[in-house]
Formats: structure tokens, sequence, C-alpha cells
């Protein structure tokens, strides 16, 4: 009998969301027939199915941002989706971010108590543990080990502009999220899964699950001239910088700060940018707006001398491991599983916000593609979504 995988995620493409499709393609490779669900956004095939429309968000981002109740929304939408969930009679309910003004959390957690379905839930980020916070390593918060109160994050995402909810958050989602049957839970980083361990989750089944990537698309390319497209001179070494959202985060006050110490040799090129952020940017600095042409980031990619990412809050990031499969040595701050994917021989690691050490890395660093490549190649998403089936299966 064919086996069913439902998965539910915020977005359909994205990070996450092409996780979750690379994960839907490799089932469907094997036998399974999948079912995507999503939040926002676009569908990346025909078998990615929105569950709520746009008043639901509009409701819950009003709750979230009145009353600090983030994943009490879209109830309708919720009850919905548990429908065709029990129409599709699924052998596995696979979640990942189930954030993001989508979904009402009780409803879905008090169905899956109850349904008697493996379920494997995929954390891309700390939020499912915390009171409010998706990331709490900037503002060093503990309180999630204990007792949320008084959120020193009120107004990070997901933004509350007035009351502050995150002990009776804390609360309701430690009731909600624990005593699930049959739940794995899967982290892409080591440093992750020794938080959920710390967590008030962690008495579930936890396993690391690296992210992987595409090497049909990320691997050395020069296909375009990408260097006469945005008016890199030809003579400068290109140091990279790769982010969906930029915010001080994500290290866009580092890249300006860092363009002070970097000699003329260098030209410092950032992808992700708005408009806004681009007009703001020193004139000796390239900006460029997010493209979903993977071919063209590609080039970026194996164009680059250097890929740096200077974030101060992250998972596992994906763009580190496209960067080196396009043999590009990678420089990133030390903070969370940012640097998991670095050995000595394809990068480096520096202390969080230390501009001086990541100016001498980069100017320390050499570019030796061959290897990067083939660090980059252990995280080939052919074999990294086989882990998934392999515990589908169990």
């Amino acid at each position: 009998m064919e086996k069913k995988l439902v998965q539910i995620n915020v977005v359909c493409n994205g990070s996450t969301g092409r996780i979750m499709t690379q994960i839907q393609q490799k089932a469907v490779e094997n036998g399974w027939k999948a079912y995507s669900f999503y939040g926002r956004g676009k569908p990346a095939n025909e078998y990615c199915y929105k569950i709520c429309n746009k008043l639901d968000i509009l409701w819950s981002v009003f709750l979230t941002r009145v009353f600090d109740k983030h994943g009490y929304g879209c109830k309708r939408a919720t009850k919905k989706l548990i429908r065709r969930i029990e129409k599709i009679n699924p052998d596995v309910i696979q979640l990942h971010n189930i954030h993001g003004y989508y979904l009402n959390i009780k409803i879905l957690f008090n169905y899956l108590k109850n349904c008697n379905k493996k379920i494997v839930w995929t954390l891309h980020d700390c939020w499912a543990f915390t009171g409010h916070c998706a990331h709490f390593t900037m503002k060093g918060c503990n309180k999630w080990q204990i007792q949320c109160e008084n959120c020193p994050q009120k107004k990070t995402y997901p933004i509350s502009n007035l009351i502050d909810n995150s002990k009776k958050a804390y609360n309701q989602k430690k009731e909600l999220f624990t005593n699930i049957k049959n739940l794995t839970i899967i982290t892409p980083s080591e440093w992750l899964a020794k938080l959920v361990k710390q967590s008030f989750l962690g008495n579930y089944n936890v396993k690391v699950i690296n992210n992987g990537i595409d090497l049909e698309v990320f691997k050395p390319t020069a296909t375009i001239d990408i260097r006469k497209k945005y008016n890199i001179p030809a003579d400068k070494k290109i140091i990279l910088g790769v982010a969906a959202i930029w915010n001080q985060k994500k290290g866009l006050d580092e890249f300006i700060e860092l363009n002070k110490y970097i000699s003329s040799e260098f030209q410092i090129v950032l992808v992700g940018l708005n408009k806004k952020q681009i007009q703001e940017l020193p004139k000796s600095m390239i900006g460029i707006e997010r493209t979903e042409n993977v071919e063209e980031l590609a080039n970026l990619y194996s164009t680059a001398f250097v890929f740096v990412n200077p974030t101060f809050e992250d998972n596992f990031p994906t763009t580190n491991l496209e960067a080196l499969a396009c043999g590009t040595p990678v420089i990133t701050y030390d903070t969370g599983g940012s640097a998991e994917c670095l050995n000595d021989d394809v990068g480096k690691k520096v202390n969080t916000g230390d501009i001086k050490s990541l100016f001498e890395a980069i100017n320390q660093i050499d570019k030796n593609s061959e290897l990067c490549c083939s660090r980059g190649q252990e995280f080939d998403s052919e074999n990294v979504y086989n882990k998934y089936l392999k515990i589908y299966n169990e």
C-alpha cells in the first residue's frame, strides 16, 4: 500500500520551504504520496496547498501585535486543515515552522495528541520552547530554561507592541507541545539539539539532520558575467554576503563597519537587500536585491573570493553550504550552529561581534575551491533527505 506524507510549514519557498519541498520530492521518488500545506506566499508545485487567506493572516497579526498571542488565530483554517489531513489519512505528519501567522497551535496540537500518527517536527529556530522569541542568543536570555516572563524581546519577531504574554505563552506551549506519542524532533545543528535537550521538550527523541543543498544548482558556475551585470570591478576580490532579510541580527551593520577596514583590493557585495537599504549603503559597497534566480546566485558564490556570514543568531544556515559547494571559503561568527559546517581547510570562525578578527580572517583566508567543493558536497540533499525517509520508515 502506498504510504502518505503530510508536511506543514509557513512557506513553500525560501530556505525552510525549500527543505520541505526537497523532502517531498525525495518521498515521491521513493514511492510515497506527499502533500505539503503552507501558510503564506506561492506554491512550489501542484501538491502544495495553502492553508489560510489574507483575512486569517491579518487577524493573527492583530492578535500578535496587540495581545502577544501568536499562534492563536486561524481557527477556521486550522480546523479545515485537520479535516483535509484526516481525509488523506497519512502515515507521517512532518511539521516545520508552525509560527508565522497561519496556524492555531492549540487546535493543531490537540489533534496531534490524539491522531495516532507518527509525528516528526523539524525545529528551524527556538520558538517552540520560548514564551515569545525565535532566537535569544543575541540578547543572552536564558529564561526559557525555567520560566519565560517579562520578555526582553517583546518587540522582536513575532512583535507585540502592547501586552507581554510571554509567561502564559510559555506555559501554554509546555502543555501543548509535551506528551505527544510517537514524536521525533529533528534539528539541523548540534547546537540546537543541545538547547532542545535543556528545554521542556528534552524528553523527546532528538536527532540531528543537517540542512541539505541541491548540488545540481550549487556548484562552481560561470555561465553569467556577474561582474559586468552588477558593475563589480574585475580587479577586486569579492567579499560576499547573502541573506533573505538583512537586519542587525544578520550582520548588516557588521558589513558596513567592515567596509571601513578593508583595502582597495576588496569589494563587498551584499545580496538580498531592499531598495531602501541599498540606497543607504556606503557608496563603496554594492547592494543587490533578493534574487530567486538560483543560477545567478551560484554565479555570485562562485565568483566571490570569500563568503562572510557575520550573523548574531542562526541555526545551520544553508548560505554557508551553498558557498562551499560553489568553491568559496566561509568566514562566520561563532554563533549558533553557523560554524558547524566548517573545518580549517574551508573557512574560519571568529568571535561574535569581533570586527577586527573578521577583517584579519579575510586577509588570512586562502581560496581552495577543490577543498571547499568537497566539503560542500557532504551536504548533498540527495543524501541528507534520505535520513528523513529512514525515520519515517522506522
